[in-house]
């Protein structure tokens, strides 16, 4: 069987220009639906000296095992390589976690044993739930720019992706919220 992939748009206006502008158009929307649904932002006028940084689209097609595509999928991801440590941000952190297999099996096996379900799960908005303690002004995405407000821009309240400081402070969220229900580290 031969796979024809096509490449992924690298822009949002080549998503909004392709053969498959309804489907991009349709994870573009979900996309913002979550954003605004968590109150990412507010739009507010960018303070004097402020630095603002911008932002893309990321655009993925998932595939089926056959090639056959499952979702298109949109990310509006922070431009967060231009912040500054010290200034923008001042921790990050990077959980590495490296599960063995010999772990996974046994884990299966023990599933398997006592007749228990296996159910894997991913959160889509997981950095959404983060609250932000810096003040990160943001340009307002391509094609989500509010007509009468051009020159207004996106106070961060919650993360993003690409921010620096963003896996940190969703993991300390993270981690009370289990505390508090009685989990221990």
């Amino acid at each position: 069987m031969i796979l024809n992939i096509e490449d992924d748009p690298k822009t949002f206006s080549q998503a909004m220009s392709s053969r498959d502008v309804a489907f991009w158009k349709e994870a573009v929307n979900d996309e913002m639906d979550s954003i605004l649904f968590n109150n990412t932002w507010v739009l507010v006028d960018l303070p004097p000296s402020s630095k603002l940084i911008g932002c893309k689209w990321v655009f993925r097609r998932k595939y089926n095992t056959n090639g056959s595509i499952q979702t298109f999928k949109a990310r509006l991801v922070a431009k967060g390589f231009t912040q500054k440590k010290g200034v923008d941000y001042f921790d990050t952190y990077s959980l590495v976690v490296v599960a063995r297999i010999t772990s996974i099996r046994v884990l299966f096996a023990l599933a398997s044993i006592y007749k228990l379900y296996v159910h894997q799960m991913d959160v889509k908005t997981t950095f959404l739930n983060g609250d932000l303690k810096e003040e990160v002004y943001m340009e307002q995405p391509e094609g989500f720019i509010l007509p009468g407000n051009e020159e207004k821009v996106c106070k961060l309240v919650k993360f993003l992706y690409g921010l620096k400081q963003a896996p940190k402070q969703w993991h300390e969220k993270f981690d009370k919220a289990i505390l508090l229900n009685g989990f221990s580290s």
